[in-house]
């Protein structure tokens, strides 16, 4: 794939406007180094790991266009699976094709995956992780503040001084917020309505030049397959790819949403893990980093050991690999429509109003007392004052500084 040529990194942090010019030249390479490192190192979930994509290859590093990104995101809301994952696939298929989201995709990955199978094996080996609760109660609250900050910057990037954008996002946060849950219907519905409207805007001005539109067109061994309950059969590994593929297929929005699907398919239906080793499922992918929706690595490792771990994985994100996939060079004609393009700030809007929502959720479940909230709140004065602190270091001063508090609690 040509890249354009770009300009001097002195012209890093011009205002988000510039954003939508030239992007910087970046090999694929340099691409999938990128999403190597920010899938070893980024915590925070979707509301995080999309901010930073934003803060580091928009505005930074300008690999990426303003314009690029904000498709990208809008696609990620539209197609089911992981919102993260998804937006990580579109922008390595907008530098270097298909290649580039293959690369960037196993890349974003990877880190987490390896990271939570290492887990599963030695909670398997050991009956569970005592430890973990007492690091999640500090991290868990640390990562509310680094949600919150990323959000917020994300949302003043992407719908800078709009109104119209600003109350879709707010309509879209409100509900995240109080039904626990990402509503694709009101997401669309977002997009229909910046559409409609902005209609009426261009209508009104063609009215006044008395011109008519234009037409517009919108086109194994048993070592691998042990898990808690010993060696899985070959119909329990298959049970765990069909399985995590519909989740892949069906769920929409960030990974969170991913969870309470999870629950009623892994808990109760299919009884293979009880209610506190789903919540240790869950915070593994908490504890760790990249996509949060990296837990069906752990279900699936003690579910049916390596193969099925491996299986849940490839169940969960390779169809959502082929949806943007094979969406985004039909999606990238489209949108060059002015009414495609309306319809998709509505969509982007109503994205970073799920984020938003997701964050007030996690937070009513992690920041469960005044410490909690206290470790939130230092986490987010330390982000917005010092801009250049390592995620993972805060992560590791509150996963220390919970293991002590419930020590301190328990004793």
């Amino acid at each position: 794939m040509t890249l354009p040529p770009g300009r001097s990194a002195a012209s890093v942090g011009a205002s988000p406007e510039a954003t939508d010019g030239p992007a910087e030249g970046c090999s694929t390479r340099d691409l999938t180094l990128y999403f190597l490192r920010l899938g070893a190192t980024g915590f925070g979930g979707p509301a995080a790991l999309v901010g930073r994509m934003h803060a580091d290859l928009v505005v930074q590093r300008r690999w990426i266009r303003e314009r690029d990104y904000e498709e990208g995101l809008a696609l990620s809301q539209l197609a089911p699976g992981p919102l993260a994952a998804q937006l990580a696939i579109y922008l390595g298929w907008v530098r270097a094709g298909v290649a580039g989201a293959a690369a960037t995709s196993v890349a974003f990955i990877a880190p987490s995956f390896v990271m939570v199978v290492a887990l599963a094996a030695l909670y398997v080996r050991f009956g569970g992780l005592s430890w973990m609760q007492g690091a999640f109660y500090g991290v868990g609250a640390s990562v509310i503040g680094l949600m919150a900050r990323s959000t917020a910057a994300l949302a003043d990037k992407t719908l800078k001084r709009d109104r119209l954008l600003w109350g879709v996002m707010s309509v879209n946060a409100l509900s995240t917020a109080v039904f626990a849950k990402e509503s694709m219907l009101l997401v669309v519905a977002g997009g229909l309505l910046v559409l409609t409207l902005r209609e009426r805007e261009r209508a009104r001005g063609r009215a006044r030049e008395g011109t008519t539109p234009p037409s517009t067109l919108l086109p194994v061994p048993a070592l691998l397959v042990s898990g808690l309950h010993g060696a899985a059969g070959g119909t329990t590994l298959l049970k765990v790819l069909t399985y995590f593929s519909t989740a892949g297929l069906f769920v929409f929005g960030s990974g969170l949403a991913i969870v309470p699907f999870l629950h009623g398919g892994v808990v109760d239906e299919a009884g293979w893990l009880s209610e506190r080793q789903f919540m240790d499922a869950v915070a593994v992918a908490m504890l760790t980093p990249g996509p949060v929706v990296i837990t069906v690595g752990f279900i699936g490792y003690l579910v049916a050991g390596l193969a099925g771990a491996t299986l849940a994985a490839i169940g969960v994100f390779v169809p959502c690999f082929l949806v943007v996939v094979l969406a985004a060079p039909h999606y990238r004609r489209l949108v060059a429509s002015p009414r495609v393009k309306a319809f998709v700030q509505g969509v982007t809007s109503g994205a970073v109003g799920a984020v938003a929502g997701s964050v007030f959720v996690l937070a009513r479940r992690a920041l469960v007392d005044v410490p909690t909230v206290l470790i939130a709140l230092a986490t987010l004065a330390l982000v917005v004052r010092v801009k250049k602190v390592p995620e993972p270091a805060v992560i590791a001063l509150a996963a220390a500084l919970g293991m002590a508090l419930s020590h301190f609690k328990a004793s």
